[in-house]
């Protein structure tokens, strides 16, 4: 079995983590997560290649905004907040409701 790499919480970038969340699926991803908890990977229903839905979920694994637990051949996602509050306090509370205020600004 492949041993997937998180980054420890003290290695998560500020810059990485604002790069992973510019994307407005991997964003939406996140969100959803915020809301539902913890989800399988097959449970996200978006109309993309499941290449495109592995990329996304490695570059929020890779940038340390989430967390991919496997178990047998599922992959389940969770939201690393209470690391990312800790280590960037008030950050992912701010990007979560950024999309209920409009978004863009």
């Amino acid at each position: 079995m492949k041993i997937l790499h998180h980054p420890d919480r003290d290695n998560i970038h500020l810059t990485t983590v604002l790069s992973a969340l510019s994307d407005p699926i991997r964003l939406r991803l996140v969100c959803e997560l915020a809301v539902s908890g913890e989800q399988s990977c097959g449970s996200f229903q978006y109309e993309i290649a499941k290449s495109t839905m592995t990329h996304h979920v490695r570059t929020l694994r890779e940038s340390g905004v989430i967390y991919v637990r496997v178990q047998g051949t599922q992959h389940f996602l969770s939201l690393r907040a209470n690391e990312l509050e800790i280590r960037f306090p008030g950050l992912l509370t701010a990007i979560l409701h950024a999309p209920k205020a409009g978004g863009n600004g």
